[in-house]
């Protein structure tokens, strides 16, 4: 009981935690810009190193260059291209897990499904906090990586 009524408080408390944190559409086309200019950053300093690294010259920069573009364009409609499949997948999966709940809530007692719901979110919110653990050890390993350059 004790447990239920833990978990209960501790999803309270993370749900209210989020409600704070509100986006609008300014600040995720910020961040967008700004991660764009990041990419721009970095292809360019890595164009930078090949140039210094390899000793190219000018024209073999230029045309290196355009092939990077030339790819990313590629990727870009390659990712336009399967984004009705991926919608799909997503749809199909929420359909799933919707059928899951239904039958898991015909199966269980109002109290054990509340149970199993919290339990659910819980390990939820474990994995996000897992996931941007990762995020952040990846950043300071890359940055000594490109020192160590």
């Amino acid at each position: 009981m004790k447990k239920l009524v833990l978990a209960i408080a501790f999803i309270g408390i993370g749900g209210f935690a989020m409600a704070q944190q509100t986006t609008t559409p300014q600040d995720k086309q910020a961040r967008r810009a700004e991660m764009q200019q990041k990419m721009q950053q970095r292809e360019q300093e890595h164009l930078d190193q090949m140039q210094k690294d390899l000793n190219l010259n000018q024209s073999q920069v230029a045309q290196i260059k355009s092939l990077h573009e030339k790819r990313k364009a590629e990727m870009k409609a390659e990712f336009d291209n399967n984004k009705e499949a991926r919608q799909a997948k997503m749809e199909a999966m929420k359909a799933k897990k919707a059928q899951m709940d239904a039958d898991m809530k015909k199966i269980l007692t109002p109290e054990q499904y509340d149970k199993w719901q919290a339990d659910r979110q819980a390990k939820m919110e474990q994995r996000k906090t897992a996931m941007k653990d990762r995020k952040m050890m990846r950043k300071p390993m890359n940055t000594a990586v490109q020192e160590a350059k």
